[in-house]
């Protein structure tokens, strides 16, 4: 089956047309944050830190419900079905469109961070940490994507993204826990040890996985539900 291309193209503008402004919004939240972590006081980096959580969390479910969700409740689905759009053309779009509308905050505010640790006194240490954290938001979008492009209930997919978004304080927990990462938090050295780097390839792979699989199930799908 062949993509209808120009279709996906104008299904993947529309969204970040609607939803450019608010997520110009999210980033300049986000830039706010590492204002306040770069001042390297104990104060403002929990402020900062805080704040980039919750714009990061907030960022995500916005991408998810408004542009999956929302345009479910309001049957924007019947209005999709008149153009010439298979159930693969509207997988491909609304899956580019969610990567793209989440990717870009995500990119800017990722790079943003790992720049504002090297930059600034705080202790290069937080940049592995910094980049783990990264990974489990991903992870949690990627399952929470899925889940709402899977399921028709908009109370199990509000459920899957606030739950999957909450679990990230059971897991800076137990990121405090395991040895290699946490002592080496504070010291002013960029060190990447095998623990680290197996959480974040499992991280980034699994959500890759995630996303790869929900492509296909809904590729493969002789109709829109």
């Amino acid at each position: 089956m062949t993509l209808n291309t120009p279709v996906i193209r104008l299904l993947v503008a529309k969204d970040w047309q609607l939803f450019q402004k608010q997520l110009a919004i999210y980033v300049l939240a986000g830039i706010v944050a590492l204002c306040f972590i770069g001042l390297a006081k104990p104060w403002a980096f929990y402020v900062g830190s805080l704040t980039l959580l919750i714009v990061m969390v907030s960022a995500a479910c916005f991408s998810i419900s408004t542009s999956l969700v929302v345009e479910r409740k309001d049957q924007t689905l019947a209005f999709v079905m008149s153009l010439p759009v298979s159930p693969l053309d509207f997988t491909v779009s609304k899956l580019v469109g969610n990567l793209l509308t989440f990717g870009v905050p995500f990119v800017v505010l990722l790079g943003g961070t790992l720049a504002v640790v090297l930059l600034t006194p705080l202790p290069d240490g937080l940049f592995v940490y910094a980049l783990l954290i990264f990974a489990y938001l991903l992870f949690a979008y990627a399952v929470s994507l899925s889940v709402a492009m899977t399921v028709e209930s908009e109370g199990w997919a509000t459920f899957a993204m606030i739950g999957s978004m909450v679990m990230i304080n059971p897991y800076m927990m137990g990121l405090s826990q395991v040895p290699d990462i946490s002592k080496r938090i504070s010291v002013d050295a960029l060190v990447w040890t095998p623990t680290a780097v197996a959480l974040l390839a499992a991280l980034v792979g699994l959500s890759l996985a995630v996303i790869g699989v929900t492509a296909w199930v809904h590729g493969r799908k002789p109709a829109f539900y």
